[in-house]
């Protein structure tokens, strides 16, 4: 038994340590940012750009590190420039710039410039997001294309990415340790034992008859069936692609009542595709796609690869058949075809920026486009052409998973996702879930799992990103996709493989069985040696054939718990 609990003490301790190392490996490895100042500070103070002026993202001069600007022979200040500063120094007021491929390292506004800007690792979702002027920008997230101009609106220490970190470590140091049941069960059988004994030789004034309690002991076989069979099942996990970290997450998997599924790379492929191609001003759908494929071929993103891809899987061949492309960033493309001006790309650089216009006799076709999708336009000659629609394909099997895991006992199914409303609306109605919450932030869910737990509710997670180890680490079991996130498979409780969700069916299966199994051991070994401890007392059965038979049925019982749960 002390083995036993040294064992278990060493676990958590190995898993708190692990969780708190990798958080701090969570930090964003940016120590320097350029900075946009007015004026020279004297050597080591910068002057801020303060509250926001119209001027503080005007176009400057970059400079390096060990240039400064200089105040003109009248005092009058110098054009605006950057600085190379450590991030420790921005404070909040001041604009930084960050160009393609650097991660936003604070939070803040987009005060100028556009770009293009992977936000998966804070809301998960799938597509990289356009940030203009206005704009809010997280830190944490990737500027995939442009650049921008951002006016910090957190210091260091209080943006997004770091709450992450924080709420991860707190869940941790918060997160209630779950005794084992089985262990739990045996050691509150000791004192009962030790009491029998005791009560025995008080009252028979027979040692023989006293050790016979001490000889059939309820711990023994509690002690060594019990995790026998956590084991076992968490084998039975391994070979279904399920790893389990521990015995008391299959326990708690059992008695959860409600599931939270995070939808981008979840219930979803996280790989856009095109869902179909609608096209105008009669044209024909198949060369539209295979012009649209000629012309996003030359700058690769996520939506463009999925064109790509699509042209590809039709066998549409897309020849180079127009002239030198000109790429407008986090807007579009645009290109001569056959002496035609041909742009592709958002709304606003089709309709807005390049003044395109819809055939005015497909008005009502173009307003009933479906709305779950996320839209390229492309247009030939001003006029548009086809709209191409990209999504995020769910899960063929996610319906029919949430079905079956209702059916085993789960009585309510969440998704919570960082996409727009009309995209979480589109496929909460496709799989089913019970309630669906659009545009949350990592701290969400976590705030969500809190209300579920203070309304008596047991929840699992299952997530895969960044974003989702908050209330990955807060429910009581969290469970990471094995393809995504480093940090979100290291807070789980257990990880299932990326190829299909039918695992959770498998996981919820095992973990029933294997309660019931604990169950029917529990009730076999109380009656069992319970019978012994009684014909042991009266001086049926001396403690030596009372040993024999408590340790054979322990031998059988434990042979038993380790056989397959699920039937071949």
């Amino acid at each position: 038994m002390f083995l036993l609990k040294l064992g278990e003490i060493l676990e958590d301790w190995t898993h708190k340590k692990s969780v708190d190392d990798l958080a701090r490996t969570m930090s964003l490895r940016t120590d320097r940012v350029w900075m946009r100042v007015e004026t020279p500070r004297q050597q080591e103070n910068l002057i801020h750009c303060g509250p926001i002026s119209n001027d503080c993202h005007s176009g400057g001069q970059s400079l390096d590190s060990g240039l400064s600007s200089r105040e003109s022979a009248n005092g009058e200040p110098s054009e605006i420039q950057e600085i190379l500063v450590p991030v420790s120094d921005v404070r909040v007021g001041d604009c930084i710039v960050v160009r393609m491929g650097g991660i936003i390292p604070l939070d803040g506004k987009v005060t100028g410039g556009e770009c293009l800007v992977n936000q998966a690792s804070i809301t998960g979702e799938s597509l990289p997001v356009r940030k203009q002027e206005g704009s809010l920008a997280y830190a944490g997230t990737v500027v995939e294309e442009g650049e921008c101009v951002i006016r910090v609106e957190k210091a260091a220490g209080s943006a997004q990415y770091d709450k992450i970190v924080r709420m991860i470590e707190e869940s941790e140091k918060l997160k209630s340790v779950t005794e084992a049941r089985a262990a739990h069960l045996a050691d509150r059988l000791v004192p009962y034992s030790l009491g029998g004994t005791a009560l025995t030789y008080l009252l028979t004034r027979n040692v023989t008859k006293a050790v016979s309690v001490l000889m059939v002991d309820f711990s023994c076989a509690l002690k060594l069936s019990m995790p026998l069979a956590v084991l076992s099942a968490m084998r039975e996990s391994g070979a279904h692609q399920i790893i389990v970290k521990g015995g008391k997450f299959l326990e708690a998997v059992s008695m959860a009542d409600t599931i939270v599924f995070d939808k981008t790379g979840t219930l979803t492929h996280a790989e856009p595709t095109v869902a179909q191609v609608v096209p105008f001003h009669g044209q024909q759908a198949d060369e539209m796609l295979r012009l649209a494929a000629c012309l996003e071929e030359h700058y690769p993103h996520s939506m463009a690869n999925a064109v790509v891809k699509a042209a590809m899987e039709k066998g549409l061949n897309h020849e180079e058949h127009h002239t030198k492309v000109q790429y407008v960033v986090a807007h579009g493309i645009s290109s001569m075809v056959d002496g035609q001006k041909a742009v592709i790309g958002s709304y606003h650089f089709v309709f807005e920026d390049e003044g395109c216009i819809v055939p005015e006799e497909e008005q009502e076709k173009f307003h009933a486009l479906p709305t779950e999708y996320s839209h390229l336009y492309l247009a030939i000659s001003g006029m548009l052409s086809a709209v191409i629609c990209i999504e995020d394909p769910i899960r063929l099997e996610a319906p029919e998973v949430i079905y079956e895991l209702k059916k085993l006992g789960i009585g309510k199914a969440v998704m919570m996702t960082g996409d727009s409303e009309r995209t979480a609306q589109a496929v909460a109605r496709q799989i089913g879930v019970d309630e669906y919450y659009a545009e949350v932030l990592p701290e969400d869910k976590a705030k969500f799992i809190q209300g579920e737990h203070q309304n008596g509710r047991h929840v699992i997670m299952v997530g895969d990103g960044i974003n989702d180890s908050p209330a990955l680490s807060e429910a009581d079991v969290g469970i990471a996709i094995a393809d995504g996130a480093a940090i979100a498979r290291e807070v789980a409780d257990l990880t299932i493989s990326a190829e299909d969700l039918w695992e959770l069916v498998t996981l919820k299966r095992i973990s029933d069985d294997l309660i019931k199994r604990i169950d029917t051991n529990y009730r076999q070994i109380i009656s069992f040696n319970a019978m012994l401890i009684l014909l042991g007392v009266v001086g049926i059965l001396p403690p030596a054939t009372s040993a024999l038979l408590h340790n054979t049925s322990t031998i059988l019982i434990s042979m038993k718990s380790m056989t397959d749960l699920l039937a071949p």
